[in-house]
């Protein structure tokens, strides 16, 4: 039994090469069992028929020689003997050798023209009651079938005579030549049409994995024919199909991804224009109005001097004073005054002041930026950093953190980190998991990317990348606190 691991070794190197190698090795396998089985059932055939042949032919032979020599060795005529031996050879090409042997053993005549061989006469013998006897005997040149015929039941001698395998030998060779030849043209001529048949087979596969790949890149238009009809054209057919529903699909995904991206840039929009407009009125009206009051309160604590609610206009000044600092610190987180006027780098210097008054953790901003950036980009980067300072403070635990943002060449590169505990990236984080997609949205819809790098008690480093339109401006300014 064949082990298990030498069958998936084998398949592995045999899984590895090319439909076309494989389609030709079984090609080119088949026809040389083919032309070797058919060679040596061949070979086994005629040489079983030629020695059948060849061992007649022996006995036939030297019958005939017995038959015809009966009366030369009686009228003791040795030059009739001879020459009979010498007719006997002409006339058959296979015989190898002849010779006459009388009843006391003794040659009288033969055609070994260099002596008698040693030995020869004692390989065969024949029975006076035999109608023959034959031997095979192996020389040098090859096997020999000797047989010997008694000459008048033996009375007279026994004639003897022995034939070749030359013949049938170069029968062999010439069938073996000629089945070898067989074998190389139809080799070559099975070879050139297993090139045919696996191009013909091979090439709409291909076909196929070039517009597999090219899909698999988010081309939906490849298309491919359909060669034939037969299976592999059902998958051609298949595929395009498949390719059209991808199509398809793809343009409703885009499209919703348009309209999802569209009704952001709304949601943000609004978002920002109605953060605007109520930081204007509380800057514009609910800052004056408390204004007023508080003036109003110093000046009736002032004129009451001796009256005894000056205690109680002390405290409700107090609560105004108090409440215009709240009403003027939430004008500015929802929107800026310096963000509009003054551009992205005050807006963060002003943001990380107020940061680092609040939360007593020290902030490092470093700001470089070859003049104003789109209002877009401003206000994306800006609710970004604001974002990752809040989970900073919310979350992080860290004893310091930094802000850095820079242009080069179109692109404008933002990061933000902290020394704090860190987090895991891949787990759901509720409310700091909801504001990183909210950051992450942010960057997307300009095009840009986020990139978040958090191991657990190592801190956390957040990369913004948003590209810009070219702006060529030398003059770089630089602000660090």
């Amino acid at each position: 039994m064949i082990p298990k691991k030498f069958l998936q070794r084998f398949w592995a190197i045999a899984g590895a090469v090319s439909v076309r190698t494989k389609i030709l090795g079984i090609v080119l396998a088949l026809v040389i069992l083919l032309g070797a089985g058919v060679t040596i059932q061949s070979r086994y055939a005629l040489t079983t028929t030629m020695a059948a042949q060849l061992e007649e032919q022996s006995v036939s032979v030297s019958r005939d020689l017995a038959a015809r020599s009966t009366d030369p060795i009686l009228l003791n005529d040795l030059l009739s003997l001879h020459d009979l031996l010498d007719e006997t050879r002409a006339n058959n090409p296979n015989v190898r050798y002849a010779f006459i042997v009388d009843p006391q053993g003794q040659v009288i005549a033969q055609t070994f023209s260099g002596g008698f061989p040693p030995g020869l006469l004692s390989m065969n013998a024949v029975q006076p009651n035999e109608h023959h006897h034959t031997v095979l005997i192996k020389t040098n040149e090859g096997l020999v079938w000797d047989t010997a015929v008694p000459i008048l039941d033996g009375k007279v001698g026994t004639a003897r005579v022995g034939l070749s395998d030359a013949s049938m030998q170069a029968a062999l060779s010439t069938l073996t030549a000629q089945l070898l030849l067989t074998i190389v043209l139809v080799s070559a001529t099975g070879i050139l049409i297993a090139i045919i048949l696996t191009w013909v087979l091979t090439r709409p596969i291909l076909a196929l994995v070039n517009a597999t790949r090219a899909v698999a890149k988010g081309d939906f238009s490849r298309r491919v024919p359909r060669w034939a009809n037969d299976e592999i054209g059902d998958l051609a057919e298949a595929f395009n199909k498949m390719t059209e529903e991808l199509a398809h699909t793809d343009e409703l995904r885009r499209e919703r991804e348009a309209l999802r991206r569209q009704l952001l840039e709304k949601v943000i929009a609004t978002q920002e224009d109605e953060r605007r407009r109520i930081a204007r009125e509380l800057h514009d009206s609910t800052s004056q109005n408390l204004t007023s009051l508080l003036v109003g309160l110093r000046i009736m604590e002032t004129n009451c001097a001796q009256c005894a609610s000056k205690s109680k206009a002390s405290d409700l000044r107090q609560v105004a004073s108090r409440t215009l600092d709240e009403v003027h610190d939430l004008s500015m987180r929802l929107r800026p005054r310096s963000l509009d006027d003054l551009g992205l780098a005050a807006a963060l210097e002003r943001l990380a002041q107020e940061w680092q008054a609040r939360y007593k953790i020290p902030v490092d901003v470093t700001i470089q930026l070859n003049a104003r950036l789109p209002g877009d980009v401003e206000t994306a980067i800006y609710r970004i950093v604001q974002e990752a300072l809040t989970n900073v403070a919310r979350h992080a635990h860290a004893r310091s953190a930094s802000i850095f943002v820079e242009r080069r060449d179109d692109i404008v590169r933002t990061i933000v980190e902290d020394d704090g505990v860190g987090f895991d990236t891949s787990a759901n984080y509720g409310e700091r998991h909801l504001g990183l997609l909210g950051m992450r949205e942010r960057a997307e819809l300009l095009g840009g990317k986020l990139t978040i790098e958090s191991t657990p008690e190592l801190g956390t480093s957040i990369f913004i990348e948003i590209p810009l339109a070219k702006q060529q401006n030398p003059l770089v300014s630089e602000t660090r606190i």
